[in-house]
């Protein structure tokens, strides 16, 4: 399956919100059988980046969407490297 880095930009994110976001995609996520396994946030800068292996793009996005509707302005498929 492939595994998608996407980015937000969210001026005036704070961290307890994300982490609030992230579990309402972790209920939601099954429905479209993606995993999003780890969350980064740059409250500094308004960014959060997340980490999910999803079967499509579109996958991963509809479970944002659905979740708690921040979609993200990006998203990137990638490889683990060492």
């Amino acid at each position: 399956m492939p595994t998608y880095m996407d980015m937000h930009d969210i001026p005036g994110v704070k961290a307890d919100d994300v982490a609030g976001a992230h579990e309402a995609d972790l209920r939601v996520q099954d429905k479209y059988g993606v995993n999003y396994k780890q969350y980064w946030v740059d409250e500094n800068e308004g960014k959060v980046f997340c980490l999910v292996d999803a079967p499509d793009k579109e996958s991963a996005a509809r479970t944002h969407r659905e979740a708690h509707g921040l979609e993200a302005q990006t998203l990137y498929e990638v490889k683990e490297g060492a």
